[in-house]
């Protein structure tokens, strides 16, 4: 114990030691010469060491600190009445940047055990701007060799982060058959935590290994970021278009974007602030159906794209190819590049939005299906077709060739009720009654 007491003492003699001789140096410095530019030279100098001081300073400040819990544990352990000093507090995170010109915005790629992900990755690698502005990070769930063969394949183009974590999940009996689920949403739990948690990313873009990009994907997430950041009532920006089948896109308006009130995914842009409030509460299964609940969507919406910025090639997968053959390989990926960045967004925000698409909608003289069917009143331009139940908006979808699934009461691709597609060359609104109150979750 007193070999211990003199280390503390001996700590302490170190420590002013140490700041009287910077002290002693810098008050020892010779007066300013007459030479030109020297006194220059010497006020850098000067402010150098300084700093260096400064330095050294909060370095020995923080090692007495540890001296002095240090001396409080040995004191207790000697019988001694020393009141221990409470550990210095730990330094807060470095702040996340706001500047949208200067964000980094990862493509965070969910990967399991589809060697096809080289698809996705050379799409991905060959239109990115900027590897700086736009590191991909390739995290792998599933364990399997050939698609962890195909990823090192890129060298350092990509970073390879992989799930540690491959056991199987308890799931219920009634769900042994989506244990997939509930791996895809353990890993993405894991994923996105590795992002905004250990890699400390103001936001991201997430798609998975099956995605294939559009030209203009990176322009498009660039000029969103600002918009998703000014804007609190958007939780997303996405690349996809549930309903972007080619003969429902108007792809002379590639440059067309909406709010929409559905949780679409399959390639999308969240902030760190949003994934702060979903982990503690996230799901263990079917995690984008739970985004879709009220609860997690309060109230917010995503933006969309008139013409997809992503399609997916994965027939194949826990869904076992659902609605693969109906929709998914039938969305249209847009080819033409827009210059999103010189294009001014701000229709996008919530109130500018409603003041112009609302009226539009409603303006829109009110047609029956049949008419659309048979192609008639073609001298009316934009349309209006109107539901007013659940049975009535499907009946309508499928006779259109919409999806007609809604989850928690909302439509695909629908804002405020409202479904904007083109059907045989025109525009056409599915529209609820401009009465409209809100959502019915018993509606899916």
């Amino acid at each position: 114990m007193l070999k211990k007491s003199s280390l503390v003492l001996w700590g302490a003699a170190l420590f002013i030691a140490w700041n009287g001789l910077l002290l002693l140096f810098l008050w020892s410095r010779p007066p300013s010469p007459a030479s030109p530019g020297e006194g220059d030279r010497l006020t850098a100098e000067v402010i150098r060491l300084a700093q260096d001081a400064e330095t050294e300073l909060e370095r020995q400040k923080d090692l007495l600190r540890q001296i002095h819990r240090y001396s409080g544990l040995w004191g207790r352990r000697r019988g001694l009445r020393i009141t221990p000093q409470p550990p210095p507090p730990p330094s807060p995170p470095p702040p996340r940047p706001t500047d949208p010109a200067g964000a980094v915005l990862p493509v965070l790629v969910m990967a399991c055990d589809r060697s096809t992900v080289r698809r996705c990755l050379d799409k991905l690698l060959r239109y990115r701007p900027s590897a700086q502005r736009f590191p991909v990070i390739v995290s792998q769930d599933c364990g399997h060799a050939e698609t962890a063969r195909v990823i090192a394949s890129y060298g350092d183009a990509v970073a390879h982060i992989r799930q540690p974590d491959l056991s199987d999940i308890p799931v219920p009996a009634e769900h042994r058959k989506f244990q997939g689920y509930y791996k895809i949403a353990r890993h993405y739990r894991w994923a996105l935590g590795q992002v905004f948690r250990t890699f400390r990313y103001r936001a991201a873009i997430v798609v998975e290994d099956d995605l294939e990009v559009a030209p203009d994907f990176f322009e498009y997430f660039q000029a969103a970021f600002p918009l998703l950041l000014a804007d609190r009532s958007l939780w997303c920006v996405s690349a996809w278009n549930d309903n972007g089948k080619e003969q429902m896109v108007d792809v002379g308006q590639a440059e067309l974007l909406y709010r929409t009130d559905f949780f679409p995914g399959l390639g999308w842009l969240l902030l760190a602030e949003l994934w702060d409030e979903l982990e503690p509460k996230w799901p263990r299964a079917f995690w984008d159906d739970w985004m879709r609940q009220p609860e997690q969507r309060r109230g917010r919406s995503c933006v969309r794209p008139e013409v997809s910025r992503t399609m997916t090639f994965g027939r194949k997968g826990v869904s076992h190819g659902q609605f693969f053959d109906q929709y998914l390989k039938f969305i249209k990926l847009n080819d033409r590049f827009v210059p999103f960045t010189q294009l001014d967004l701000s229709y996008l925000k919530k109130e500018e939005y409603e003041r112009s698409f609302l009226p539009k909608v409603y303006a829109a003289p009110e047609v029956r299906v049949e008419e659309l069917q048979g192609n008639r009143r073609r001298e009316l331009g934009a349309v209006r077709l109107q539901y007013s139940s659940r049975d009535s908006f499907k009946a309508f979808a499928k006779a259109l060739g919409l999806m007609d699934d809604l989850k928690s009461g909302v439509p695909r691709a629908g804002y405020r009720g409202i479904v904007s597609f083109v059907y045989r060359g025109r525009r056409v609104y599915l529209a609820p009654p401009a009465d409209w109150t809100g959502y019915d979750p018993s509606w899916s």
